[in-house]
């Protein structure tokens, strides 16, 4: 039978009520008792890393759970973390960043509503996630939630209250979970054995635009920021308006050694600088950097984990663009790749039923 190593951080499924509302109470060992068949699929250990709201979930959290399944993955052949549902996406995508090439599945998951109710997802989740854990067919990180499973770096939250929360972005789900029993899609690559990374570059900052917004938010995260990630509309852009200020604090930072991106506020199709005016500057002149189909979470991650391998802005590039756990299909140079390996997904996802 398969050993899993449950790693419990709190979150909503860990909570109990309080006077002041809903907060983390009960431990990763307290959630076996009320899911007594989870013996019957794996031998389950537990240890607990923190037991917070997610809300609260910094960059050190993600090392320090990073840390934890490095710490024992020698021992057991797959891990469970159970995680709050607001930040479980970054968790995700960070994970996937400093825990590379997995061969073992490791498995995040939660819940909307606490495992003490009687009306709960919290018990039906963590049952799929051991599945999942101890099947092994799918390796590396993904979220498992509402029976789907998820790539680490293409998860999201999309809905604030329903059971079924998460949606796999700009990417087809790996699998799902039906009557306790795995039928996965897609197997991700994996390598021989894990490369496991330790350092997050957390000076990293979000810009998001709003009609009429001042430059001078953009000026403030750049001085705090060795990296700033600008969200803009639609395939991206910034505003040509007030003397081109934008463009001058963006070439200003450049020069500085500092790494700007430019990511899209809309959740699918993802950016492309080159389309219009407004963006193609920032390309071709200014030589941002674009996330194309990646999601926020992950660009955000992604941003801090290459950062932190060097200050050089090449190198920084370099590292933003090679894809890491299936975060990124379309950069520029491969387009026809991209085509090649959606339609690779699609025959995959097919012969799945």
């Amino acid at each position: 039978m398969k050993r899993i190593l449950m790693i419990g951080t709190g979150g909503t499924i860990a909570s109990e009520m309080t006077e002041a509302g809903l907060a983390p109470g009960l431990r990763g060992a307290d959630f076996l008792r009320y899911i007594p068949s989870v013996a019957s699929i794996c031998q389950v250990e537990c240890v607990q890393v923190c037991n917070i709201d997610s809300t609260n979930m910094t960059p050190d959290h993600w090392l320090a759970i990073a840390r934890a399944v490095e710490d024992h993955y020698d021992r057991f052949d797959g891990f469970v973390i159970s995680h709050g549902t607001d930040t479980m996406a970054y968790t995700a995508a960070a994970l996937s960043y400093l825990i590379q090439d997995s061969p073992k599945p490791i498995v995040l998951t939660g819940s909307q509503k606490p495992i003490h109710m009687d009306i709960t997802d919290s018990k039906t989740n963590l049952l799929d996630s051991f599945t999942v854990a101890s099947d092994g067919r799918i390796p590396g990180v993904s979220v498992v939630f509402g029976g789907a499973v998820i790539l680490g770096t293409r998860a999201r939250k999309t809905y604030s209250k329903s059971y079924g929360a998460f949606s796999s972005i700009n990417y087809p789900v790996l699998g799902v979970v039906q009557e306790g029993r795995l039928v996965p899609y897609i197997q991700p690559p994996a390598g021989p054995a894990p490369r496991f990374s330790h350092d997050l570059n957390t000076r990293v900052s979000l810009v998001k635009l709003i009609p009429g917004i001042s430059p001078s938010y953009l000026s403030f995260a750049l001085q705090e920021s060795d990296g700033v990630i600008l969200e803009s509309y639609g395939v991206g852009g910034v505003p040509s308006g007030d003397q081109g200020q934008f463009y001058r604090l963006i070439s200003q930072a450049e020069a500085q050694g500092k790494t700007v991106v430019v990511t899209t506020q809309v959740q699918n199709e993802g950016s492309d600088l080159a389309v219009y005016n407004v963006g193609n500057r920032l390309k071709n002149d200014l030589g941002v950097l674009e996330s194309y189909d990646m999601t926020l979470e992950a660009a955000v991650a992604k941003l801090m984990w290459s950062l932190a391998q060097g200050r050089d802005q090449r190198e920084v590039a370099r590292l933003f663009y090679t894809p890491v756990a299936g975060d990124i299909l379309c950069h520029p140079e491969e387009q026809r790749g991209r085509i090649l390996f959606f339609c690779g997904l699609i025959v995959a996802f097919l012969h799945g039923f």
